[in-house]
């Protein structure tokens, strides 16, 4: 039999073709072009265009819901049975009920001050108020002066007991877990978690305790971020815009149709009884809080979500320290919809439309859909159609569905709607970070697991520029490895050489935004995006 070999199946040129290796390359793209890639890219879009009608009518449903809420529905005080908190004379303070207050802290040098002062200045009677510091911190210094922070408050009356552990087990969870075992806990009725920027106000306890003691249903009373250093930098007003969509729109409608939503893991308070029901604290994924939310929710508790009981806090405000987070936000909750989907799909408690809720439309669309078809889509799929022209995306999926998407997002924060083409220009970076992290939760990669704490700066730029830091100078090779991505500039470099095809040889001018993106994904390569802090 005569020997077969790939030049039996390719011709060696054809008309207008070349013999060097460009033509050949060009040749064997023409051969498999029609039989392989058109078919995959138009199933590719195809999906893409399903996922967007996903994401479209959640938006769009979620939009409705708002302003039914906002234009019918009853206030929390009026929905729920609520009294203000008011002193007896027989009782004294012991008409309150005992709060456990828990503030997790690991290596909080700028800003601890910050959230121990504040539970310590809450209005509440100092015998019926319990404060934990749970410190994790490794640097000793730190951990001295956390500790001395402590003792100054306990000389002025007030109850803080200031805990440590031996290892870091379980993170944030564990530390909680662990401060839940205390024996005078035990005397404690609700617990409220402020992480360490987290700064409320002194009537907090007074609005939402309220709630919990006459509502015995309900779970958990969650308060409203807001943020100090929201206009520190393009960055911070970015996060802003998300982070005020989340709590405006997801979490009240959450709340208002199905009494269910993620707690913040911070900034709301607990039924300790409803969580030692659910099974306390897990740290089976990076989501701990929305972990305990699911199994309470799944055990039948309700939770209320309340806009104006707002609690100040700080926002990432470096690139490096809010990549790290958005991975721990986006692999946790698919790792935790990997792991109870089942057991949330044969509970018994709830009702099979909060059944369809919570998988569908709180974990499937939110927190994996959403992040895929944004970077799938308009990072990969729709510049690689301009390469192949065979494959065409419809006009209301490429423009139109997109558009009416970003409006819906843009009304949580109305005073940056002029940042709005900039913020999605910077989501779409941001979406390929969400999307790697999503799929390591999904098939529990080897950095599933990992947990970097979110790092504050508070005045540490202010201290900075008014003296000089001790620390040593970095090199400028580790400078270049901390803001360098590489990533980022591979797509920078695709989607310039898909824009300057477009630009000579499209017809649909995608081109304008593909050169916008070319230069959103260049800026964060190269690490020009949220403060940058002085090494020295």
């Amino acid at each position: 039999m005569a020997e077969v070999s790939m030049k039996s199946f390719l011709p060696e040129s054809l008309p207008g073709y070349s013999t060097d290796i460009a033509g050949q390359i060009g040749l064997l793209w023409e051969l498999i072009k029609p039989p392989l890639i058109v078919p995959l890219l138009r199933i590719c879009v195809y999906i893409c265009l399903a996922m967007s009608i996903m994401v479209f009518m959640e938006r769009l449903y979620m939009g409705i819901v708002i302003i039914l809420v906002k234009l019918f529905w009853k206030k929390p005080e009026k929905r729920y049975k609520w009294e203000a908190m008011k002193d007896d004379i027989e009782l004294g303070n012991e008409a309150y009920p005992i709060v456990l207050v828990q503030i997790p802290m690991f290596n909080e040098r700028e800003v601890y001050k910050i959230s121990i002062g504040a539970a310590c200045n809450l209005s509440w009677p100092a015998d019926r108020l319990v404060i934990q510091v749970l410190d994790d911190s490794t640097d000793l210094f730190i951990k001295d002066m956390v500790e001395k922070e402590c003792i100054r408050w306990a000389s002025k009356g007030i109850n803080i007991r200031y805990q440590i552990r031996e290892s870091r087990g379980g993170y944030k969870a564990g530390a909680l877990k662990e401060g839940l075992k205390r024996d005078y806990v035990k005397e404690c009725e609700y617990v409220v978690m402020f992480d360490a920027d987290f700064r409320p106000e002194p009537d907090f306890l007074k609005r939402a305790v309220p709630f919990l003691i006459h509502n015995k249903d309900i779970a958990l009373v969650q308060g409203r971020w807001r943020f100090v250093n929201s206009n520190e930098c393009l960055l911070t007003r970015m996060q802003e815009m998300s982070l005020d969509y989340h709590f405006k729109v997801e979490q009240e409608v959450g709340s208002a149709t199905h009494a269910f939503f993620g707690f913040n893991g911070t900034g709301g308070i607990w039924r300790i009884g409803a969580i030692n029901e659910a099974g306390g604290w897990k740290d089976r994924t990076t989501v701990e809080d929305m972990d305990l939310a699911v199994r309470s929710g799944l055990k039948g508790w309700k939770f209320l979500y309340l806009g104006d009981l707002q609690v100040k806090s700080e926002l990432p405000s470096t690139f490096k320290a809010f990549r790290f987070q958005q991975h721990r936000w986006s692999c946790g909750p698919a790792n935790l919809f990997r792991k109870m989907v089942m057991d949330i799909a044969t509970n018994k408690k709830v009702t099979l439309y909060k059944k369809f809720y919570v998988i569908y439309s709180f974990f499937f669309v939110r927190k994996i859909i959403a992040h895929m078809f944004t970077f799938f889509f308009y990072c990969v799929v729709l510049p690689l159609t301009i390469m192949v022209p065979e494959v065409d995306v419809p006009k209301w999926g490429s423009i139109y569905i997109p558009c009416i998407i970003t409006i819906l997002n843009s009304v949580g924060t109305p005073r940056s709607f002029h940042l709005l083409f900039y913020w999605v220009l910077f989501e779409n970076v941001m979406s390929f970070h969400r999307t790697k992290a999503t799929f390591i939760g999904l098939f529990e990669a080897k950095r599933v697991n990992e947990w970097v704490v979110t790092e504050k700066l508070g005045d540490v730029l202010k201290n900075k520029s008014n003296a000089k830091s001790s620390a040593p100078r970095r090199s400028l090779s580790k400078i270049l490895g901390d803001r360098v991505q590489m990533h980022e500039l591979g797509f920078a470099a695709f989607l310039f050489v898909c824009g300057c095809y477009d630009f000579l040889y499209g017809k649909n001018c995608y081109f304008i935004y593909l050169f916008l993106q070319v230069i959103t994904f260049t800026i964060a390569g190269f690490g020009f995006v949220g403060t940058i802090v002085p090494s020295s």
